[in-house]
């Protein structure tokens, strides 16, 4: 193979790879002749060859760049995309198969667990990040150690304070988001082999939690309006042992759910009484639809077995990710799991949104996507009303911003999440939501996302694919009837 040729293969297989994303820049002439220690001529050939393949074009007075993929057509069924089968639903692939399945395709993201970043003020936190990182050209590694930044701890202490929460600022420890919290805070109280009492359904990153930790998950059936049965719950502690609990009381993923103060405080008498922790995952607590923030778990702990967990991505940005663990009485465990797991979490994005929090509008912000989440709320539940067949059921969320749909029995969520998706949809199926098969023919949808045309047009496709999977499995019921007969 000649030089020129081989080059020409190696850019033309980068960029297949996405190494050069479609109209990047790549090398001029003279930078690929001092690169690869070649001659110009060998280059500029090779450079004419991807251009003949339409792998690279070339712009007047600019240089080369990729050229750009053709837009899709009408039929959005054309490009192959990788999903999980519905035999073995592996949720953890199942997951990552539907965030990059957004990514990668465009899709309508009804599948998404994250919010739209659009209504969030990330470019004036990112302009504090900037300054920060001028003002200090290096930072200390010491500075980074847990529990984190005194500003920002002092600021998510103020604002618990402020809505009825007591917190000493010396229980705070800052965290890479609310999942490693969620981590740390279940390392400290259980082990290898221990069994953790969970909701049914339940948030998918608490079952990889329990999962990558080699621990069992022992679910407990949830009331979609009044949460977690606490009845069952007894009655499960009564017959095994349970070494924590975790648990979503306010806007519960994927059920919408804030649970009463009277039954959080039942729920942490009981759980008390057998000295059993309790991680508390309220990640959404910003994102309320009423007039007051709610209670946490927190409010009615006595005994610092109250592990709870929070963090910005939701409500702020998702983009730093920066949580916190408030643990109780396992405050020392837990920051000594930090540092052994992780060792510190960033400064810069620390500083730049306890400086955000000190000068700027969040609670400002935080009341506009309030009321911006409570009115699509009402738009996708009344649209799903419309646009879907009869027996399908919507969750009545209280905060945050998905919607947990109960569809007719007989239609099950893996084949329309295939089917979604062949028409660019994403859905967010059941089966993610529990270890066990009990949630086949439910679905959870983002609604976090603006509303438009093309959205309203997809939840109808995605209403029609119902209907069709439904009338097929009915189809095969009715055929399997008379061959038995």
């Amino acid at each position: 193979m000649k030089l020129y040729e081989k080059l020409a293969d190696e850019i033309e297989e980068a960029v297949r790879r996405g190494v050069f994303a479609p109209g990047e820049k790549i090398a001029s002439v003279r930078q690929a002749s001092q690169r690869y220690d070649l001659s110009i001529k060998t280059v500029l050939h090779a450079y004419a060859i991807l251009e003949s393949r339409g792998i690279l074009e070339t712009r007047p007075q600019s240089g080369y760049f990729v050229r750009a993929k053709p837009q899709a057509g009408a039929t959005r069924s054309q490009p192959k995309r990788v999903i999980a089968t519905a035999s073995e639903v592996d949720v953890s692939r199942l997951v990552l198969s539907t965030l990059r399945s957004i990514r990668a395709h465009d899709a309508v993201p009804f599948g998404s667990p994250y919010p739209d970043p659009g209504p969030f003020p990330w470019r004036r936190i990112n302009q504090y990040a900037n300054a920060i990182a001028r003002r200090h050209s290096s930072w200390n590694l010491i500075d980074d150690l847990p529990p984190g930044n005194p500003e920002l701890i002092r600021q998510i202490a103020r604002r618990y304070a402020e809505n009825g929460v007591p917190v000493d600022p010396e229980e705070i420890v800052i965290t890479v988001g609310a999942t490693e919290a969620i981590n740390l805070s279940l390392q400290a109280v259980a082990r290898p082999g221990d069994t953790v009492a969970v909701e049914s359904p339940t948030y998918y990153a608490m079952l990889h939690a329990i999962e990558r930790l080699g621990m069992r998950a022992i679910e407990v059936p949830t009331h979609p309006a009044d949460g977690i049965d606490i009845g069952a719950l007894a009655q499960i502690i009564a017959r095994r042992k349970i070494a924590a609990c975790m648990v979503m009381p306010n806007f519960q993923n994927p059920l919408g759910f804030q649970m009463p103060d009277e039954r959080k405080r039942q729920l942490v008498a009981l759980l008390s009484a057998h000295d059993i922790p309790v991680i508390e995952n309220d990640v959404y607590h910003e994102l309320y639809y009423g007039d007051a923030r709610p209670s946490t778990l927190k409010n009615f702990d006595t005994k610092g077995l109250v592990l709870h967990c929070a963090s910005f991505s939701k409500s702020l940005t998702a983009s730093y990710r920066i949580g916190w663990a408030m643990p109780g009485r396992f405050r020392a465990q837990v920051e000594k799991l930090k540092f052994l797991n992780t060792l510190t979490t960033p400064s810069v994005p620390q500083v730049a949104i306890a400086d955000y929090l000190r000068q700027d509008g969040y609670d400002r912000h935080l009341r506009r996507v309030r009321k911006l989440y409570r009115q699509q709320a009402r738009i996708m539940s009344a649209m799903v009303e419309r646009f879907f067949p009869a027996g399908t059921r919507t969750s009545a969320p209280q905060g945050g911003y998905v919607l947990w749909v109960e569809l007719p029995e007989r239609v099950d969520s893996m084949r329309l999440y295939r089917a979604a998706l062949e028409c660019g949809i994403t859905v967010g199926p059941g089966y993610m939501f529990s270890t066990r098969n009990v949630f086949s023919h439910y679905i959870r949808l983002n609604y976090s996302y603006p509303w438009t045309a093309a959205s309203e047009a997809a939840l109808q496709r995605l209403g029609e694919l119902v209907g069709e999977i439904g009338a097929r499995a009915g189809r095969a019921g009715t055929g399997e009837n008379a061959h038995e007969r």
